[in-house]
C-alpha cells in the first residue's frame, strides 16, 4: 500500500505531503482544482514521461516520492529487489526527480535505477485505472489477462513468455542465417570455382623464379653455346691457341729460370695459369654440351608461366606466394560456408523442438483458461447485478487452435460478449456498451481479479463517469468491499461514492502571495459532511443537503 506521498514543485503544487489510509481513500474537489495534477504527479513517480514544463519553479527540480509497503506481493517485490541488487526492507521508497533542464532520475530505496526498472517494480505495487482504460476491454490481450489472473496462470504464463521471447530470437536468427545462406550460395559457387582453378594449377613456392631463370637460359641457349665454343677454340683449339702460346712461354722461361729466383717464380705462375686455363677449357666444353636448344622444354616452360601470369593478373597478385595466401583465404571462407549449412540444420531442429514444447505449454495454459470460463461468467454476472446492471449478460468464449503457431499469449483467441439490456443478444463490447456500462464492467473485472493480481494499491480516476443515483451507491459499495483487501485511492465527483471512503482528501486552489497553488487537506467528520453536501447541491449546501450527506455517510 501507499503510505505516504510527497510532491515538490510539480505544476501548481509547491509542496504537498499526504498520508493515506489502508482502506478506501477518497479524493474530491472542484473542477480545475488540481485532481488531475495529483494524478499526474503519481504517474510521474510510477514511470510516466517527464516534462520540464510541469515544473512550477523553473529554477529548481521537481521531486515526487512515495513510501510503500508491499503487502500481499511482498515475496515478489523482495525477489525483484534482490535480483537487481537493491536494498530489501519492510518499506519501499520510490523517488523520481526532474531537473529544470528536463532530465529525470529514478530511485528505489535511495539507489539510482533506470526507468524500466522503476516501471517494473511500481507495476507490482500500484494499478491505476482511469476512465480511458475502459478502452482496454475491447483488446484481446487484456481480456486474456483477466482470465489468466482468475486461472492462476501467472507463473506458468511468465515462464511461457520467457521461452516465447527466446524462440522469437531463435527464429529471427534462423531467418537471418537462411537469408545469408541464400546470398552465400552464389558466392560459394564462385569461390569454389576460383579455388578449384588455383588448386588445379598446383603452384609451388619459388617455382616462378626458377622457371623464369630456365626460360632465359633456354631462350639464349644457341648464343651461349656459340660463345662458349669460340672461347674454347681460343683456349685450346687450333695451332695458335692460348694454351700452346703459354707452353712456348714456359719453355722460354725454363731456359733462364735457373739463373734467377724471381724468374723461377714467374715460371711457376705461368704453369699455374696454364693449369687454370686448361681447366676452364674442359669446363667450357662440358657446359657447351648442356646449353642445347630444347623447343619442347621451352614450350612447357612458356605454357606454365602463362598459367602463373594469368592467375596473377586475374587476382591482382604479384607472386605465387601471394596466390597461395589467397587460396588459403578462400579455403577458410569455403569451410565457413560449408559449416553454415550444418549450423542451420542444428538451429532449424532447435526451433522445431522449442516450438513443439511451447505449443504443449500453450495448450496447458489454454486448458486452465477454459476451466475458469464458466466460473468467471457467473462471478461477473453476479457483480454486474451489484452495480445496477441486473439484466446484463456477459459471455466469454475462447477459441484454441492447437495447430496454430504459438503467439505471445499462447494459442487462444478470446471474445468478451456483452449485453446490458434484456432481450438483446450479447455482442462485442465496443458495439453494445455505453461509457457508463463499460466503466461498471471494468470495475467488476478489477474487483474480480484484484486478489489474483495481488496489487496492494489500486487507484481509480473518475471510474464513475456516466453513472449517478442508486447506481453510484451500488458502485460505492462494491469499491468499499474491495478496500477490505486492497488499498483504494479514488478520485470521484459522485457523493455516493465519496461517502463510502474511510479517509477523505479535498483538493483546492489557493492564492499564496502572487501565485496560485494547489493544496490537499484531509477532511474531518464535520468538513467531510460539508463536502458531501457541496457535491450534492453546490457551493452553498442547504440544510436538506447536509442532512442527506449525513445519511450517506451513516450507511
Amino acid at each position: 500500500m501507499l503510505q505516504r506521498l510527497s510532491i515538490q514543485n510539480y505544476a501548481l503544487i509547491d509542496r504537498l505531503d499526504l498520508e493515506f489510509h489502508t482502506g478506501m481513500n477518497i479524493i474530491t474537489g472542484e473542477t480545475g482544482a488540481g485532481k488531475s495534477i495529483l494524478l499526474g504527479a503519481l504517474g510521474l513517480m510510477l514511470g510516466q514521461r517527464s516534462d520540464a514544463d510541469a515544473l512550477m519553479d523553473k529554477t529548481r527540480k521537481c521531486i515526487v516520492e512515495g513510501l510503500f509497503v508491499a503487502g500481499k506481493n511482498k515475496g515478489a517485490v523482495e525477489d525483484y529487489l534482490k535480483e537487481h541488487d537493491l536494498d530489501v526492507s519492510e518499506q519501499v521508497l520510490i523517488r523520481r526527480e526532474v531537473s529544470p533542464e528536463g532530465k529525470s532520475r529514478s530511485f528505489i530505496n535511495d539507489t539510482p535505477v533506470n526507468l524500466q526498472q522503476l516501471k517494473e517494480l511500481t507495476g507490482m505495487l500500484v494499478d491505476i485505472h482511469s476512465q480511458h482504460q475502459t478502452l482496454l476491454l475491447n483488446k484481446s490481450d487484456f481480456q486474456l489477462s483477466v482470465i489468466d489472473a482468475l486461472a492462476g496462470n501467472g507463473v506458468e504464463l511468465n515462464d511461457y513468455r520467457i521461452k516465447y521471447k527466446q524462440l522469437i530470437t531463435l527464429r529471427a536468427n534462423l531467418a537471418r542465417l537462411l537469408d545469408e545462406e541464400q546470398k552465400a550460395k552464389s558466392e560459394q559457387d564462385y569461390l569454389r570455382f576460383q579455388w578449384n582453378e588455383l588448386e588445379e594449377a598446383a603452384l609451388k613456392e619459388g617455382e616462378q623464379v626458377a622457371l623464369e631463370k630456365e626460360l632465359t637460359t633456354l631462350t639464349n641457349a644457341e648464343e651461349i653455346s656459340t660463345r662458349l665454343g669460340q672461347a674454347i677454340t681460343e683456349l685450346s683449339g687450333g695451332e695458335n691457341n692460348l694454351l700452346n702460346q703459354l707452353n712456348n712461354l714456359q719453355q722460354q722461361m725454363q731456359s733462364v729460370a735457373k739463373f734467377d729466383d724471381e724468374i723461377r717464380q714467374l715460371l711457376d705462375r705461368l704453369k699455374s695459369s696454364a693449369i687454370e686455363l686448361k681447366d676452364i677449357a674442359d669446363e667450357g666444353e662440358r657446359l657447351a654440351g648442356r646449353f642445347q636448344l630444347d623447343p619442347e622444354r621451352l614450350q612447357i616452360i612458356e605454357q606454365r608461366l602463362d598459367v602463373i601470369y594469368r592467375l596473377q593478373k586475374k587476382h591482382r597478385r604479384n607472386s605465387i606466394e601471394e596466390l597461395l595466401e589467397l587460396g588459403m583465404e578462400w579455403s577458410t571462407r569455403l569451410s565457413a560456408l560449408d559449416n553454415m549449412s550444418s549450423d542451420l540444420e542444428v538451429l532449424e531442429s532447435d526451433v522445431l523442438e522449442r516450438t513443439k514444447r511451447l505449443t504443449e505449454q500453450a495448450k496447458k495454459i489454454s486448458a486452465a483458461r477454459q476451466k475458469v470460463l464458466a466460473k468467471t461468467e457467473k462471478l461477473l454476472q453476479g457483480m454486474l447485478v451489484e452495480v445496477a446492471l441486473p439484466n446484463a449478460v456477459i459471455k466469454l468464449t475462447i477459441f484454441a487452435d492447437p495447430d496454430a503457431i504459438p503467439g505471445p499469449d499462447g494459442i487462444d483467441k478470446i471474445r468478451f460478449l456483452f449485453s446490458a439490456n434484456k432481450g438483446f443478444e450479447p455482442s462485442d463490447l465496443g458495439k453494445v456498451a455505453s461509457g457508463g456500462e463499460l466503466s461498471r464492467l471494468m470495475l467488476c473485472i478489477k474487483a474480480a481479479v484484484a486478489n489474483s493480481m495481488e496489487l496492494p494499491t489500486m487507484i481509480f480516476d473518475e471510474i464513475d463517469t456516466g453513472i449517478s443515483g442508486e447506481t453510484a451507491l451500488k458502485i460505492g459499495e462494491v469499491m468499499n468491499k474491495m478496500s477490505r483487501y486492497h488499498q483504494l485511492i479514488t478520485i470521484t465527483h459522485l457523493p455516493q461514492i465519496a461517502s463510502r471512503g474511510e479517509a477523505h482528501f479535498f483538493v483546492r486552489k489557493q492564492v499564496v502571495g502572487k501565485k496560485t497553488v494547489t493544496e490537499v487537506v484531509q477532511l474531518d467528520d464535520q468538513t467531510r459532511t460539508i463536502e458531501i453536501a457541496r457535491m450534492l447541491s453546490g457551493d452553498q449546501p442547504s440544510k436538506a443537503a447536509l442532512e442527506n450527506a449525513k445519511d450517506l455517510l451513516s450507511r
